[in-house]
């Protein structure tokens, strides 16, 4: 493994579950291979650019692939390109992903470079690789709550399973931490749960 892309997205930066979470997930696979490059990207912190007048004229025009509206865009690509793995940490907000990584989203899926559109259907330019994504939410969205509340929507896991297929990146695990905002003994309960969701997919790797 030569390079880890490792996204987070929450507001509240190293404090955030999904950012504990997959960091922990990063430094034993970082750990398994110490030459490799770990490229991290606060999303929250610093965010991708959003879609702007100037990128939807070039997007409409074939030759203009290299065009200065895509500079950023292709920084985005070329790291996702360059990765190995990649690990997103990410809350659910409003039952969906939240803004900043739909920003990142809308900047790396662009035809006729990450993926090409054909009768047949969309098909991905970039190579497969391992992926894993930390999704934290204040509800419960597997299943009902332990109270017997029904599970909330989720719009976030089925879109992202989607539209990185959409790039060609299907090889995804979801660690999900649930009823974050149910008290201390929840999140307790949801940390010790993501970790052992997180141990068996290191020791997957392992066998």
């Amino acid at each position: 493994m030569r390079a880890i892309l490792h996204l987070t997205c929450s507001p509240r930066g190293a404090e955030a579950y999904s950012h504990i979470i997959s960091t922990e997930l990063v430094n034993p696979l970082y750990a398994r291979h110490p030459g490799a490059t770990v490229v991290a990207r606060d999303l929250a912190a610093v965010p991708a650019c959003f879609v702007d007048a100037a990128f939807t004229r070039a997007i409409r025009d074939p030759a203009a692939i290299d065009a200065p509206a895509f500079a950023a865009a292709q920084a985005l690509i070329a790291e996702l390109e360059a990765s190995d793995a990649l690990v997103i940490g990410t809350p659910m907000n409003n039952f969906a992903v939240p803004a900043p990584l739909k920003a990142w989203i809308d900047q790396v899926v662009r035809i006729d470079r990450s993926f090409r559109s054909t009768l047949a259907g969309k098909v991905g330019l970039l190579r497969d690789h391992p992926s894993y994504i930390v999704v934290a939410s204040g509800g419960y969205f597997t299943g009902p709550s332990p109270g017997g509340t029904p599970a909330q929507p989720d719009h976030l896991t089925p879109y992202l399973r989607d539209i990185l297929a959409t790039i060609g990146i299907t090889d995804l695990t979801f660690i999900t931490l649930e009823g974050l905002s149910r008290g201390a003994d929840a999140v307790a309960i949801a940390l010790a749960a993501g970790r052992a969701r997180l141990h068996d997919c290191l020791t997957s790797l392992s066998s």
